[in-house]
């Protein structure tokens, strides 16, 4: 039964449309991003998403503890803060068809604060065992995160709203029999 539901769930209805879900990630990691930025030239302090993390996938923090602004530590952070965008989103899609919460604004807010805990986190962890992270405020970094998450998970389903409503409408699956 439960293998039925859930072939169900990844063939039918919003995930169908792998496509959306991408652009829903993108659209609110987007924007979680320039929340981030803006947060940086407001604060003075660093908090460049991006940047923060390429240095620390490609190694390259500089001997001062500062950020890389080498084009590989660039390029791998947005690949990697996008692709995780992408893969919340479709952590969401797969909660919404599995009657866990809806795309509105209540589950919006929930879902960025879940996971904005997850991130911050994710986000502690990796400083504590990596062997030479950037001299970064961690506090108040981590902290701005779970806002950050809040307009991600906002943007995500804003972009859905606005895909699913105006561009391709699905109606959700109704699996109960």
């Amino acid at each position: 039964m439960y293998s039925k539901q859930l072939q169900v769930i990844l063939s039918d209805g919003w995930l169908a449309n792998p496509w959306a879900i991408m652009v829903e990630g993108i659209v609110g990691t987007a924007l979680m991003t320039l929340f981030m930025y803006v947060l940086t030239y407001l604060t003075h302090r660093t908090m460049k998403v991006v940047k923060i993390l390429g240095t620390m996938l490609t190694f390259s923090t500089s001997p001062t503890g500062q950020l890389s602004g080498k084009p590989l530590a660039l390029v791998a952070g947005t690949a990697a803060h996008y692709t995780v965008g992408i893969l919340f989103s479709y952590c969401f899609h797969l909660l919404w068809n599995m009657g866990i919460g809806q795309p509105d604004y209540l589950h919006s807010f929930l879902l960025g604060l879940a996971f904005g805990l997850f991130g911050s986190t994710v986000w502690y962890l990796f400083f504590k065992v990596h062997p030479n992270p950037p001299k970064v405020h961690l506090r108040p970094y981590l902290f701005s995160l779970l806002p950050a998450h809040l307009i991600f998970a906002s943007g995500v389903i804003m972009t859905h709203h606005w895909i699913h409503i105006v561009v391709i409408p699905v109606q959700p699956l109704d699996l109960v029999p």
